[in-house]
């Protein structure tokens, strides 16, 4: 420890070190190339199979020519919050598209998926409120909830029995949401968002679904969860990402034109942060060009999921419960996921480990994440070094 810091620092580098001891400090590390299907770390090319960018997009090659024709038109940077003078015709365009792409009333972008959270839950909701939170949900969704100052009741993960149960049981309120991730990021389970959607008719509640694992991967095309079942117009407000699928970065909110109009008002990421820059702005909308007119990313990603996965239970390492792309190796303990993961790096293979508190305790995993952009060649590969890996640190036989 270093003694340098003095006493107001030393509980954090106290709590650091603890950290290290029980396996769960984050080491960073540093691509040195494009995001793709490899990557360059430390001067070595790895297999990658640790991103979200399930399609591939993040080095396409149109949506960086439309990055660069955008940058020639207008600029970087909108240098203004979308309110005073940052809403340029990009935005205008791509939230007209995202309607269309997702079959909503309307659509307002943001920064993040994150920021998105941030934006409709309290803008919704209130300190008088009441909102009924999937027990897994995502990290932006709980600071969102909290920020609503709302009461929270966390429901049993994806368990419409115990949702309906709290409902009955809470009965101090104004307003009521409901909230639930579409996909769950770090298992890769599905939401039973047609049951979620009978409970939030028959009692009269808001609900809200963010499809940040869902965009680009479920329904026709990627249009998301509410495509995949079949729900347009009866989920209020569909959050997601185009940090993910959509390879670039924002956030998107798609409902009821009322709920948007709504957020244009009130949502504070919206008033007080700059908006998406131009060339997000520009690959975003190319990507939406390239989902709408072929749907061979998303067969491929899915193609590629499949057998990965099967390859990797037939081996016997434990998935979970994914029924999506995202191949969860269940190992449990911190320390052996951690060496499992070193052990991949080792071996020209990136996939890091997920620890506390990004999952429970006695919970940790290697979250494997295959793309479109990977080739079956390329899951040979991994596949070959995922089982001398799990033969060498006793995970499989």
């Amino acid at each position: 420890m270093n003694d340098s810091y003095g006493e107001k620092l030393t509980y954090l580098a106290e709590q650091l070190e603890d950290l290290k001891a029980n396996h769960l400090y984050n080491r960073i590390r540093t691509l040195e190339s494009a995001m793709d299907g490899h990557v360059v770390i430390n001067g070595r090319t790895m297999l990658n199979f640790c991103a979200n960018n399930y399609l591939g997009l993040a080095n396409h090659p149109r949506l960086k020519e439309a990055a660069k024709r955008a940058i020639d038109q207008y600029g970087i940077g909108p240098g203004a919050v979308r309110t005073i003078a940052g809403t340029m015709t990009l935005h205008d365009q791509l939230e007209q598209r995202l309607a269309q792409f997702k079959r909503a009333e309307a659509v307002v972008t943001m920064q993040s998926g994150f920021t998105a959270n941030l934006a409709v839950i309290p803008a919704l909701v209130g300190q008088e409120d009441v909102i009924f939170s999937d027990r897994l949900n995502h990290a932006s969704i709980i600071d969102g909830c909290r920020l609503s100052r709302a009461t929270i009741v966390a429901y049993e993960h994806n368990d419409v029995a115990d949702l309906r149960a709290k409902i009955a049981e809470t009965t101090q309120y104004r307003r009521r949401l409901i909230v639930s991730d579409g996909v769950f990021s770090m298992d890769g389970d599905i939401a039973p968002l047609p049951e979620l959607c009978e409970v939030a008719e028959e009692h009269d509640i808001l609900l809200m679904v963010d499809d940040a694992h869902g965009e680009g991967v479920l329904g026709k095309g990627g249009r998301g969860i509410v495509d995949h079942f079949g729900l347009h117009g009866r989920v209020d407000i569909e959050v997601g990402t185009m940090s993910k699928a959509f390879g670039v970065v924002g956030g998107i909110i798609a409902g009821k034109q009322i709920i948007i109009d709504w957020v244009r008002q009130r949502g504070r990421p919206f008033l007080f942060s700059s908006a998406m820059t131009v060339p997000d702005a520009a690959a975003c909308l190319e990507a939406v060009d390239l989902l709408e007119t072929s749907d061979e990313l998303v067969a491929r990603l899915w193609k590629n999921a499949d057998f990965l996965k099967q390859e990797l239970r037939r081996m016997g390492f434990d998935t979970g419960n994914s029924a999506t792309p995202i191949i969860p190796l269940m190992l449990g303990d911190a320390e052996l996921a951690q060496e499992f993961a070193r052990q991949l790096f080792e071996n020209g293979v990136f996939a890091m480990a997920i620890g506390f508190p990004t999952v429970a305790k006695g919970k940790a995993r290697i979250r494997v994440m295959n793309t479109a952009a990977h080739t079956p060649q390329d899951l040979e590969e991994g596949l070959e070094v995922f089982a001398r890996v799990g033969r060498s640190l006793g995970v499989i036989v």
